[in-house]
């Protein structure tokens, strides 16, 4: 007996000692792992998506809700028309200049056209369909993306009389909040701001060239006598802004209570990136890694992307160029800079990354500001998206966060997040974007959408839509509101213009967003 429990003890003893070592070994195992995921070691670059692949229908879906919101914002004589509740207005704006300056779009819920902010919702809108036109196609949204990016840049021709002036405003925005009216009945005055080489505004005329240069890429294929054109004033502009270096809130300090510009030189890299792109012209190139790259860039800051700094949209922009450009460029040690920055930019967003920017609510959207708080995050999904895709494509494996690596598809999931959050996964179950899922605001605040087709009203007795206790009789179909406040709440009112009040420039961004997202595919290695 004592013999066989002897030989049941050194059994069991050698169980134990195995069972140690198979720890051991896990432990090891593990650690090794982690250190070959820290130095890159186990990753293995994707293969590269081919054309357009199965449609997320969801994603197609909202991206057909957000066009829609360009059609509501267009001014001027409505061609095909399909928003019932809107008709022709503004038809008479430019006049005093003898100008046509009818077209182009209203920036928000109000009547007046701002040209800095219209000129970014041109500039995004290109990009968005230079990157992923193919997908677009693939959901029937190519057509109308071209549609009401031609409403803007036909607009921006006419504001561009000459090579040093450039109107950058119609209507006087004091006057016109003292009103609550619809488009189409209007009758304040709508006066003209000019920018000429006396009142000079480096940012609106760089952002206008930058809009031209990227429009020129869109209608290259199509329109090449429209694309020459939009050339041309693109690059009278940029020389206007290069040389007549001032910021329009100095020349023109009304400007400040609107759209104040915080610089210009992130807006003279912007323009000249593009430039680069739609010309391949060494000029250009040379200044964005020149000296003005030095005095501007700020490489290795990580910036917000928005329609007021375009510094992380260029480092994206430029990095398109280190990925896919000739070895005579793309091997460029300043170039390098720039995809860092970028990369800097994505390190931040990445929510696990050791860099991951704090700014964000509870349930993970990027925030950083009370009003139009949804700005900020889907403009940096759209670059997530973007700078993935650019990964993908050049097979390039990894991006490095502080010694930590993530693949292209962390960009992708990141991105994913912020769309899912603003579509209603979110704490109130609601969707942002006005006319997608069940629930979403009813209260938006938007003239037009507020006041009944059959109302008559005049400057001041329309406030009575205004504070109606009921829902928009008109839906702003593809609205992207402003968004909730830090701790996730959201007060649909339409007094409540912080959190209600919808932009082009918001649409510009969720339909780059959205366009990424509905589908997957490979980016053309070059615009042109």
């Amino acid at each position: 007996m004592g013999e066989k429990s002897g030989s049941r003890g050194g059994w069991f003893g050698w169980f134990i000692v195995l069972i140690v070592v198979a720890v051991i070994a896990v432990a090891i195992a593990l650690t090794v792992k982690q250190k070959m995921h820290k130095n890159g070691s186990d990753f293995e670059a994707a293969p590269v998506p081919g054309p357009p692949g199965a449609v997320t229908q969801k994603y197609a879906d909202a991206l057909k809700t957000a066009m829609q919101f360009l059609e509501i914002q267009k001014a001027g004589k409505l061609v095909d028309n399909k928003i019932s509740w809107r008709g022709d207005s503004a038809l008479k704006d430019g006049s005093e200049a003898r100008l046509d300056l009818s077209k182009g779009m209203y920036d928000a819920g109000d009547h007046i056209k701002f040209g800095f902010p219209m000129a970014f919702t041109a500039t995004v809108l290109s990009w968005t369909i230079l990157e992923y036109g193919d997908q677009m196609k693939v959901v029937n949204q190519l057509e109308p993306a071209q549609d009401s990016l031609k409403w803007i840049t036909d607009y921006l021709i006419n504001a561009h009389p000459s090579e040093n002036v450039l109107y950058i405003q119609v209507g006087d925005p004091k006057a016109d909040h003292a009103c609550w009216d619809r488009p189409e009945t209007m009758t304040g005055e709508r006066p003209l701001t000019q920018l000429n080489t006396s009142a000079p505004g480096t940012e609106v005329a760089a952002e206008t060239a930058a809009a031209m240069a990227a429009a020129s890429l869109v209608f290259k294929s199509t329109d090449s006598e429209y694309s020459s054109l939009l050339l041309k004033h693109s690059k009278q502009l940029f020389t206007f802004a290069d040389k007549y270096r001032k910021s329009y809130s100095v020349s023109i300090p009304n400007v400040q209570n609107f759209y104040n510009s915080t610089g210009y030189g992130d807006e003279l890299l912007w323009a000249a990136s593009w430039l680069y792109h739609a010309t391949g012209e060494r000029s250009y190139f040379e200044y964005v890694t020149g000296k003005n790259g030095e005095d501007f860039a700020n490489w290795g800051s990580p910036t917000w992307f928005s329609w007021d700094n375009k510094l992380a949209g260029t480092q994206v922009l430029l990095s398109r160029v280190n990925f896919f450009g000739s070895k005579d460029v793309s091997s460029s040690n300043v170039l390098q800079k720039y995809r860092k920055s970028a990369e800097a930019v994505m390190c931040g967003l990445l929510p696990k990354s050791p860099t991951a920017t704090a700014s964000r609510t509870d349930n993970g959207l990027i925030w950083i500001s009370d009003w139009n708080a949804l700005q900020h995050p889907v403009a940096s999904a759209f670059l997530a998206v973007v700078y993935s895709d650019y990964m993908l494509s050049s097979r390039t494996a990894k991006i490095s966060c502080d010694g930590n690596n993530y693949r292209p598809s962390d960009l992708r999931k990141f991105a994913l997040s912020q769309a899912d959050y603003v579509l209603g996964n979110n704490p109130l179950k609601m969707s942002y974007l006005v006319g997608y899922g069940d629930k979403y605001p009813q209260y938006v605040h938007h003239r037009g959408a507020s006041i009944p087709v059959d109302a008559t009203t005049g400057c001041r007795d329309g406030f009575r839509w205004l504070k109606s206790d009921k829902p928009n009789p008109n839906v702003a179909i593809g609205a992207l509101v402003g968004g909730p406040f830090r701790n996730e709440s959201f007060i649909d009112s339409r007094n409540n213009s912080m959190q209600t009040e919808p932009s082009t420039y918001n649409s510009a961004v969720i339909v780059g967003l959205l366009s990424g997202l509905v589908t997957t595919s490979s980016v053309a290695q070059s615009f042109t």
